[in-house]
């Protein structure tokens, strides 16, 4: 049976300090009030349309990743290669953004948490609303289709 769509009230409410956290992580905290509006304006145009209430921390987590996201090619010149990092300048979650954007959502989220926030299989499967299982192999199945493409 599908978990029922809480009110938007309620879902902000659980989610707006974990997202917000996120985006400071992630672009500061200047850029992050706006980035965070952003974020849970798009989820409130798309509440109505949610079949479930499943997930809905992933969900939130993954506007708000593409928001930075998109940020960050509005920033970038087009045909210009990023730098890459000499050190350990940024977190390993803001490196792979870029690289999981084309994943299916659940695996986006699986190698994402798993990968760049050291999170156990059982500690995603939580997040995820799945078990530890279902959580390894969605971050296995995002971590193969990363491999088939970057392989091309």
């Amino acid at each position: 049976m599908a978990v029922a769509v809480p009110p938007f009230e309620t879902f902000y409410e659980t989610h707006k300090t974990e997202v917000f956290r996120f985006l400071v992580r992630r672009i500061g905290r200047d850029r992050a009030e706006d980035a965070f509006q952003e974020t849970f304006l798009r989820a409130l145009r798309a509440y109505d349309r949610l079949e479930h209430g499943e997930h809905l921390r992933a969900w939130a987590l993954t506007i708000a990743s593409r928001i930075v996201v998109d940020g960050a090619r509005r920033a970038r010149p087009q045909g210009e290669m990023p730098e890459l990092a000499t050190q350990d300048e940024r977190p390993a979650f803001e490196e792979l953004a870029p690289l999981t954007d084309d994943l299916p959502p659940k695996e986006r989220a699986a190698v994402v948490l798993r990968y760049g926030y050291d999170l156990g299989y059982d500690e995603i499967g939580e997040a995820l609303g799945s078990t530890e299982s279902a959580a390894r192999q969605a971050a296995s199945a995002g971590v193969r289709r990363l491999r088939k493409e970057y392989d091309r």
